[in-house]
């Protein structure tokens, strides 16, 4: 697979089901010029033997099966205690990749100690030319918790002409492709399991703010990802777990007087989007975020223990993170749907 480098990455694809997209992704995974790295399949508890072919077809892969299906969450905590690197990098099972993407995850991580995290542009598998839904080039959160990237914001998918090619600091990286500091993912606990897929990548990117971290984007490294071939982009489950999820942040990962003073301020939001889905007779969706209300409130005790994981991780506060510029101090849905900012660069333009 290459030059040899000495510091072992341990590459985690959580997967259900669809050998084929899987065999690409790790065919792709054999052509890296990164020498030093172990592939671990998490087999979610497929139904279609996919990943006993895998493992016939490639004998040095490591294959984890679960009875059940933990979704991303669970799968890459299942991998993570099982990987032997010093760096652990997650990756969705429909992705192809650059040879070189690892070489330049690795060294963007070693350039500073802060850096727990660091993502690759992602752009779209079928449409080579423009960044991919999930990800792209760097992720962001507004100030009530909704996820946007440099790239794509909201339906707004731009086209790559090396717009976003600069390395920065982001708030999140996407789950589709990060690496990460074995020891400071053990150190914040993992993914949230009770997340189960859709925003715990964010949510362990918080933390590691929280924890005196950074995340940083780094474009010279490139994966495509195919997206959305294990939950489609259009699934009414899907709209309930990342409204769900970015609910139980907001009133989790912020301070105590923060959360309460924002949730009011995102209940309405809520509201106008789930009658948005209501016009549009999206129906499933119309009640899913209702669902997900509801299951906030059926929660209660798992938040209460949630702040206090997340109280002794804090070294911090707040008003720092924002300092940071990596949370955008104003509503993305006003300056998207009322003033037509389309773009990352006109949000803060």
């Amino acid at each position: 697979m290459g030059n040899a480098n000495s510091q072992k990455v341990s590459v985690i694809i959580p997967h259900h089901n669809n050998y084929e997209i899987l065999n690409e992704c790790i065919q792709s995974l054999y052509k890296t010029k990164y020498a030093n790295i172990e592939i671990i399949v998490v087999d979610n508890n497929s139904s279609d033997h996919s990943a006993n072919k895998i493992k016939k077809k490639y004998n040095d892969i490591i294959i984890y099966k679960s009875d059940v299906n933990l979704g991303y969450a669970g799968g890459c905590n299942d991998g993570a205690k099982i990987a032997s690197g010093e760096f652990l990098l997650f990756l969705n099972n429909d992705t192809i990749h650059s040879p070189n993407f690892i070489n330049h995850l690795v060294k963007k991580i070693n350039s500073n100690k802060k850096i727990a995290c660091v993502q690759p542009k992602i752009k779209n598998y079928n449409n080579q030319n423009y960044f991919d839904y999930a990800g792209a080039a760097g992720g962001f959160i507004d100030y009530l918790v909704f996820p946007f990237a440099r790239g794509r914001v909201f339906n707004t998918v731009e086209k790559d002409i090396g717009q976003y090619d600069d390395s920065l600091k982001v708030f999140w990286t996407s789950g589709t492709a990060f690496i990460t500091r074995k020891n400071i993912f053990s150190k914040i606990g993992g993914f949230d399991e009770k997340l189960f897929a859709h925003m715990e990548e964010i949510d362990y990117c918080w933390k590691c703010y929280i924890s005196g971290y950074e995340c940083w984007v780094e474009p010279l490294s490139e994966v495509f990802h195919h997206g959305g071939k294990t939950l489609a982009y259009n699934s009414a489950k899907k709209t309930y777990l990342n409204h769900r999820n970015s609910l139980i942040l907001l009133l989790t990962n912020y301070n105590l007087s923060l959360s309460l003073y924002l949730f009011p301020l995102r209940f309405i939001l809520e509201i106008i989007s789930s009658l948005n889905d209501l016009l549009k007779l999206r129906i499933n969706h119309f009640l899913a975020h209702y669902i997900s209300l509801i299951s906030i409130l059926f929660n209660i005790f798992y938040l209460y223990k949630r702040r206090n994981q997340i109280s002794q991780l804090r070294k911090i506060n707040d008003k720092s993170i924002f300092d940071e510029h990596v949370i955008l101090n104003e509503s993305i849905v006003k300056k998207y749907f009322l003033f037509r900012k389309k773009t990352f660069n006109d949000l803060y333009n």
